[in-house]
């Protein structure tokens, strides 16, 4: 006999393969096809464990890890929104939160309320976790932008300085870090991929 919670990790475990259909504006490094969000939850998860030592304060990697592997999963719901999107505000919490509290509350409630929590504390952006969390979530797709002759930022008419304010939240989880996405981005306008 299986244990009683399984139907309901089961049913979890279902939904949440609609990540994969969920498509993302940036495109995987050097090509011209755009990322979904369980790739970039994957790739954020590899970067976290990579770079952990840059963390500007002692993390705890399992959590972080955790973080990059569900703060998407929203998105089945509530739909991506591109970061530099001017007619939708990126920071749209209350519709995701009711996306994690569908989504998550197909678990059973000790773990639902483990990962609400966990993706309540990625969007906060205060702890240690969090804002390393935070800082891959923004690192991949400035990398994903510069193999791409400027990508998205071509693609979209993004300026320096837009993509100069919203990288910087990468300085909060890790100054290392931020100074080599400092010195990317700078790059960019110099080599002509990114607008000034």
């Amino acid at each position: 006999m299986y244990p009683n919670h399984l139907i309901q990790q089961i049913a979890f475990i279902k939904e949440i393969d609609k990540i994969k259909y969920i498509q993302r504006k940036t495109k995987l490094f050097n090509s011209d096809r755009c990322e979904n969000d369980a790739e970039h939850c994957w790739h954020l998860a590899m970067m976290a464990m990579v770079l952990a030592e840059y963390a500007n304060e002692p993390i705890d990697i399992l959590k972080v890890v955790k973080m990059v592997l569900i703060h998407d999963v929203v998105e089945i719901d509530a739909g991506d929104t591109f970061l530099y999107d001017t007619r939708k505000s990126h920071d749209n919490t209350a519709e995701e939160r009711l996306a994690a509290q569908r989504i998550f509350g197909l678990l059973p409630s000790e773990l639902a309320a483990e990962l609400i929590a966990l993706w309540e504390e990625f969007e906060a952006g205060t702890t240690p976790e969090a804002k390393f969390a935070k800082a891959m979530d923004r690192l991949e797709p400035l990398l994903q932008n510069t193999s791409n002759q400027g990508g998205t930022w071509k693609e979209f008419d993004v300026s320096y300085d837009t993509v100069y304010f919203n990288k910087q939240v990468i300085r909060k989880g890790s100054e290392t870090i931020w100074k080599y996405a400092e010195e990317l981005i700078n790059k960019s306008v110099e080599e002509g991929i990114l607008r000034k």
